[in-house]
């Protein structure tokens, strides 16, 4: 089989010699949709590295997990944290815990273990978890630029505006908006059909990989996915950029430095963060995927799949007077309870 010889390179031979064999089984449904099993190459490339990129992710993995922790316990338990800002930042932060964890832990285990099948189940749910929680994220930091445009730009009637229910229906509606659409592409995806060859040039399930390689035409598959994936991040980036844009108009127009520095203090770690989540999702799914470019496209997939969940909490907490303050009373509290 011609992709014996390219992957015999990154596999050990063991696991190779199995998952083929699942393949070979695949194969004997004719044009059907009989592939039952994947294999994800990941970062197969460096197989020479596979024990220095499982320690170096477990890190980024630990520290993602225990900030974004971290700071739901933060934002749970103390009463000076219990604002709409904290409370769409604690909703951020159990969304980049479950979104990092659809994709690290089997990560790991690739390359710990060097198994990189998955299965056509496994695969679909993966994509369907990443499509749900990348659209949520999108509008969830949307909502966050507008509850920072109403502080700003309307702080006399800001708390009359950004009530507790306002803030649940806009929490809300950022999940559900994330479940419609992952549900619908989803939905698209599985109306593919799937004879081989089985090999995913990517290190998680993303649609368009997978899709390349159907036996169907993918046409109307990505064409409904960047419709509905416009929608999920087009709309959401130009609310966020129209109530940046009156943010700083806002900013501009107070006369004193100190104050300027202090408003925009207020909205500059939510302003790092969009700028490092949309930036590396526009330019793989915006910038045309190229044979060249495929290498560069999956190294810029980390961004807003590995390294964001990572940095959202250290750029909030590290930033954040206010999350500090409460770091620094919720361990009084503990060290009083155990002395």
């Amino acid at each position: 089989m011609e992709y014996r010889s390219e992957i015999s390179e990154i596999l050990p031979v063991t696991t190779l010699e199995n998952e083929l064999d699942i393949h070979q089984q695949a194969e004997t449904g004719g044009n059907k949709s009989s592939t039952t099993m994947f294999i994800l190459l990941g970062f197969g490339k460096f197989f020479e590295f596979q024990i220095l990129l499982f320690l170096l992710f477990l890190v980024i993995y630990i520290l993602a997990v225990v900030g974004n922790l971290l700071i739901i316990l933060l934002v749970a338990v103390d009463q000076h944290l219990h604002t709409p800002m904290y409370f769409f930042l604690m909703n951020l932060s159990v969304l980049e815990t479950c979104y990092i964890s659809n994709i690290l832990p089997r990560m790991l285990v690739s390359f710990l273990t060097g198994q990189r099948a998955i299965s056509f189940e496994g695969c679909v749910t993966q994509w369907y978890l990443f499509a749900f929680f990348a659209s949520t994220e999108c509008y969830l930091l949307s909502m966050m630029s507008y509850d920072r445009y109403l502080a700003i730009c309307k702080p006399l009637h800001y708390m009359s505006l950004m009530h507790s229910r306002l803030c649940l229906q806009l929490a809300s509606t950022s999940w559900m908006i994330g479940i419609i659409t992952s549900t619908i592409i989803t939905s698209f995806m599985l109306q593919l059909n799937f004879c081989g060859p089985h090999e995913i040039n990517h290190f998680f399930c993303d649609i368009f990989p997978v899709s390349d390689l159907s036996c169907s035409n993918p046409s109307f598959v990505k064409l409904a996915t960047y419709v509905l994936g416009g929608m999920g991040t087009i709309v959401p980036f130009t609310l966020t950029l129209v109530s940046y844009i009156c943010i700083i108009l806002t900013i501009l127009r107070i006369p004193s430095k100190a104050a300027q520095q202090k408003a925009f203090s207020t909205c500059s770690s939510h302003l790092i963060v969009v700028m490092l989540f949309y930036g590396s999702l526009f330019i793989v799914y915006v910038i045309p995927e190229t044979d060249a470019l495929k290498e560069l496209h999956k190294s810029f997939s980390l961004f807003y799949t590995v390294l964001t969940p990572m940095l959202n909490p250290l750029i909030y907490s590290l930033r954040n007077k206010e999350v500090k303050k409460a770091l620094c009373r919720t361990a009084r509290k503990f060290s009083n309870r155990v002395s």
